[in-house]
């Protein structure tokens, strides 16, 4: 290598190092604020509405091809306890396939019990999900807009407790928590459940408790309609319009209120083309927003404090693209110092990286202690595994992130899965990634073994449990994409929605 190319090596890996070491950092930040306000300051609570003070309220449910779901969903939004002559629904579907039916025939039986509620189809899809909620918002008759995606069943008495909350006219949307059906289907969900749960536990209480900006998580929330015309209104120029939306909101002095005591049911997906899907749109989309939002943000008169936790939740996905980068150059870098010696692992960069998958694994364990969920204790090890292994699909996804606007908007399939009723369909329209995505892991897999190698030839033995990890992680998730492709081979489409009906009730 040349001198150039040696100290680029160094520097780059020194610099993605160093910014999972930050993304510790702040792991450890987030919990310490959490210990603090969780025993401080109590959830807000609310009156329950008397149906004479009920204002008018439009359910929206955007809905494309979910033939598992779509009318489980509708059922639910049709039993929620409030006064029928205030409330609408709209089924906002995009639909191309027979959901179109499903819909139709859930509708009309809603329509025949009084409802009111009408389906929205557009003659195309631009806009995707920001496109569906921005038609639906025009003919929206209520004063407040409450949003369901496909997989979530909101409780009956989901409107009478978070309404309450727009009494104060500053607050312009509230957010209840994710609850998970079918936690208990796999090792795989439950891997989720880990990771999504304290997003919310934590980092949602944390940011409402001390008064930092958070945002609507495109689902299971209610908003003021004229807090979202008064912010813009949805637009498609990320992947991700709900964070989009919410930072242009509060930059515009709306508050915003989360509720971790209001849980709504939803589904995990069950398969890794599926998770992965999903974490790449949230990825991208992020970068997408902090491109748009930051600079604004950091130019406004906000106080410092928001600024910088902002900069801290918008860029938390540059963690993948560090995690990938640490884990691609350690090997070059080893070989690229010119006084490599036995114990040069241990001096920079098991330190640091030790640092944030023990700053992670704290964070995720405190929640979980503090949940009573002690088989967590048992899953966690496998947090760091499954990240690295991860981390390569998903940095591809923020650097697209960084360069391009908008984007195709890739549904995350769900099939009605919970932990009791578990149906056998497979992700079949993701499985020409997957090959793509077994190959990356393989060819990772093997890479992950040379700087194991090496510590094993410098007889560097306490560098040895640690380089595991990489080979490990790229190796499970090989394996499942693998899974995934011989499951694609196998079931050649999905089960006609009708022969699911009963079970997914």
């Amino acid at each position: 290598m040349s001198t150039f190319t040696t100290y680029f090596v160094i520097v780059l890996h020194a610099f993605a190092v160093g910014g999972l070491a930050l993304y510790g950092a702040h792991r450890i930040w987030l919990l310490f604020q959490w210990y603090r306000k969780r025993t401080q300051v109590p959830f807000p609570s609310g009156q329950l509405v008397s149906n004479k003070a009920a204002p008018k309220v439009t359910i929206q449910l955007p809905l494309y091809n979910e033939r598992f779901v779509a009318a489980r969903l509708i059922a639910a939004a049709a039993a929620l306890d409030w006064p029928e002559d205030r409330f609408d629904i709209q089924v906002l579907d995009d639909s191309t396939d027979d959901t179109r039916q499903v819909v139709d025939c859930e509708v009309s039986k809603c329509q025949a019990a009084g409802i009111t509620i009408h389906v929205v189809r557009r003659p195309h899809r631009l806009g995707f999900k920001a496109g569906a909620l921005a038609q639906g918002l025009k003919a929206a008759s209520g004063e407040y807009v409450a949003i369901f995606d496909a997989d979530f069943i909101p409780p009956s008495d989901f409107l009478r407790r978070t309404l309450p909350h727009f009494s104060d006219p500053t607050v312009g949307m509230v957010q209840a928590r994710w609850g998970f059906l079918n936690t208990g289907q796999s090792w795989l969900t439950r891997m989720q459940s880990i990771l999504i749960n304290p997003h919310f536990g934590i980092e949602h209480l944390v940011r409402f408790t001390n008064g930092h900006f958070f945002n609507f998580n495109g689902t299971a929330g209610v908003w003021r309609k004229s807090t979202i015309e008064g912010a813009g209104g949805w637009r498609a120029d990320t992947v991700t319009e709900d964070l989009d939306l919410s930072y242009r909101a509060q930059m515009k002095g709306w508050r915003f209120v989360y509720l971790n005591d209001v849980v709504v049911p939803s589904e995990i997906p069950s398969t890794l083309s599926a998770f992965r899907t999903q974490q790449q749109r949230w990825a991208k989309g992020s970068i997408q927003t902090a491109r748009m939002i930051l600079p604004p943000l950091l130019r406004s008169a906000q106080p410092f404090r928001i600024k910088m936790e902002a900069c801290a939740h918008l860029l938390a996905n540059l963690g993948w693209l560090f995690g990938a980068t640490a884990a691609i150059l350690l090997y070059p870098a080893i070989l690229c110092r010119p006084d490599i010696g036995p114990f040069q692992l241990l001096r920079f960069d098991i330190p640091l990286m030790v640092f944030t998958i023990g700053a992670v694994l704290l964070f995720f364990c405190c929640y979980g202690i503090s949940q009573a969920d002690y088989r967590m204790l048992f899953w966690l090890p496998l947090v760091p595994v499954f990240s690295i292994g991860i981390a390569p699909a998903l940095a591809l996804a923020v650097v697209s992130g960084m360069f391009a606007t908008g984007g195709n908007f890739e549904r995350t399939p769900k099939f009605g899965h919970t932990d009791e009723a578990k149906c056998s369909v497979s992700s079949i329209s993701y499985h020409k990634r997957t090959v793509l995505y077994l190959l990356l892991n393989v060819g990772l897999t093997l890479y992950a073994l040379l700087p194991l190698q090496f510590a094993w030839q410098q007889k560097t033995w306490a560098a040895v449990p640690f380089l595991l990890i990489f080979p490990a992680g790229y190796l499970l998730v090989a394996a499942l994409e693998f899974r995934g492709f011989l499951e694609g081979r196998r079931l050649s489409s999905p089960a006609p929605w009708h022969q699911n009906s009963n079970k997914l009730r």
